[in-house]
């Protein structure tokens, strides 16, 4: 049987409480569709940098991963998701600001 499948909106609101539980800032830079839009999140370590991940699907396991969509000076990371947004105007947009980079992607039930 299928993994049953969240919706956007709860999948960010889910992410948004576990970085306020880890005190890290994040904002809903673009808000997508509630039920199906896909989600992009741009880490901002504050330092004029940024990298930008998206969720694909792992083709060998079939499993839900991130892999960096952009990343370098945050001008042309924003520009990466612009174009994002423009092929999918569905899509979310999360900014996570953090100093040391963290952005709690690669913990589990984040997939």
């Amino acid at each position: 049987m299928p993994e049953p499948r969240l919706t956007a909106r709860f999948w960010v609101d889910a992410y948004l409480a576990r970085l306020r539980f880890a005190d890290i800032a994040a904002f809903v830079v673009a808000h997508g569709d509630d039920t199906a839009g896909a989600v992009l999140v741009k880490q901002s370590p504050l330092d004029g940098t940024a990298r930008a991940f998206t969720r694909s699907f792992d083709l060998m396991s079939g499993a839900r991963v991130w892999t960096e969509l952009a990343s370098g000076p945050e001008a042309e990371v924003d520009a990466a998701i612009a174009r994002q947004r423009g092929y999918d105007p569905d899509l979310w947009v999360i900014e996570v600001e953090d100093r040391s980079g963290r952005h709690l992607l690669d913990q589990d039930g984040l997939g």
